[in-house]
């Protein structure tokens, strides 16, 4: 197994789907929430590559939680629409780093960015937009 950056730990919030998937870890910096996952061959497909499906789940659990988490007590919200935009590639072996910007959390809706890092080379970019769920 690779070593965890420092500063990362378990993913505080799971659900059997993460777990399916992880493990994955967190850390918080400046601007939200940072997810990160070392790329095993169960997230690659047939060309050695990591998943688009796996990015896109990546994103939509670091947008999220960092939206959510963004306000005290937490908002409530479910993703409504999601995009992510391929710049390169992740490999087996490859530690992925999401980082997050929340732009704003208001009454009905959130919107918030991520952006995939592979070492200092970014592969992806993803926005989203989520639903504020009523109480």
């Amino acid at each position: 197994m690779n070593e965890i950056p420092e500063g990362f730990g378990p993913l505080s919030r799971t659900s059997p789907f993460t777990e399916l998937l992880g493990p994955i870890y967190e850390k918080a910096d400046c601007s939200g929430l940072v997810i990160g996952l070392f790329a095993e061959k169960k997230h690659c497909n047939a060309r050695g590559i990591v998943h688009g499906g796996v990015l896109g789940t990546l994103a939509d659990i670091a947008m999220g939680y960092s939206a959510a988490f963004s306000t005290e007590p937490p908002t409530p919200i479910v993703t409504t629409s999601q995009t992510l935009d391929y710049a390169g590639k992740a490999n087996q072996g490859d530690w992925i780093e999401v980082h997050t910007d929340v732009q704003k959390v208001g009454r009905r809706t959130a919107f918030a960015n991520g952006y995939f890092h592979v070492d200092s080379k970014r592969i992806a970019r993803a926005s989203a937009v989520f639903s504020v769920v009523a109480s």
